[in-house]
């Protein structure tokens, strides 16, 4: 059997009874990062056999751990953070797992886009998540291919590139785009920015950005197409910001 468990994305609290069961019960539990999933371990008094599986080996693994699987072992799998194969290992290990007749279980649980999208007062009925943009070949292509997507978009992105993202959707999609860029969620900092593209990224320039983001973007509709059409006429004395007819 493998399970794959959610962590917590900021608070310790939110995991679930059965996910620290199972992390109890496994034979093994393959982790991203043994040190922060033992920090976690520790703290509900759990004993486990900690195996490392992450980006740069999971290649290496995924065939041998599935084969484990299938001979009778139990494994969990978590990331350092929220549900695993979301922005992070584990896909190619279901695929492994899958192919060799393991059964698979995803618990529900911590996902850091899910509070991001429905906090951010954009519409969260239909949505595409991307995850990170190409950190250079490929990004400015990316954000091309969705510039006429209709539905709210979701992003993830490190402070450090936080806010050269937010100037390159804003040159894609437009400047008066809606978004709301969400950091540190779960943890005692948490903080949602909302705003156009141009404003959100000019409150990250002012207040140096520190934790994850989830950046959350509206898609293209025919207000967000009005808009970008419309031509500055002045530009705000105080503030810079450009003035619409």
């Amino acid at each position: 059997m493998l399970y794959l468990v959610p962590t917590p994305v900021g608070n310790l609290e939110d995991i679930t009874l059965r996910a620290l069961r199972i992390l109890k019960e496994a034979d093994v539990v393959l982790a991203e990062d043994t040190r922060t999933t033992g920090v976690l371990l520790k703290h509900y008094d759990i004993s486990a056999r900690l195996v490392s599986h992450h980006k740069f080996n999971e290649h290496a693994t995924a065939e041998a751990f599935a084969a484990r699987m299938a001979a009778g072992e139990t494994m969990a799998l978590v990331s350092d953070a929220g549900t695993p194969g979301i922005s992070d290992p584990g896909f190619m290990l279901v695929r492994a797992a899958v192919a060799q007749g393991v059964e698979v279980q995803c618990l529900p649980g911590a996902t850091a886009f899910v509070p991001a999208i429905v906090s951010s007062g954009l519409p969260c009925d239909r949505f595409c998540f991307e995850g990170f943009l190409p950190q250079k070949k490929g990004r400015a292509t990316r954000l091309a291919a969705l510039k006429d997507e209709e539905r709210t978009m979701i992003f993830y992105e490190s402070p450090h590139r936080v806010v050269k993202a937010l100037h390159e959707m804003a040159e894609v999609f437009g400047a008066e785009r809606l978004c709301s860029a969400c950091r540190e969620i779960s943890k005692i900092h948490e903080e949602s920015v909302r705003g156009s593209l141009v404003d959100v990224a000019a409150h990250f320039e002012e207040n140096e950005p520190r934790g994850e983001f989830v950046i959350v973007v509206a898609g293209k509709t025919d207000a967000a197409t009005a808009r970008e059409k419309r031509k500055p006429i002045a530009k705000d004395p105080i503030t810079g910001q450009p003035i619409y007819e």
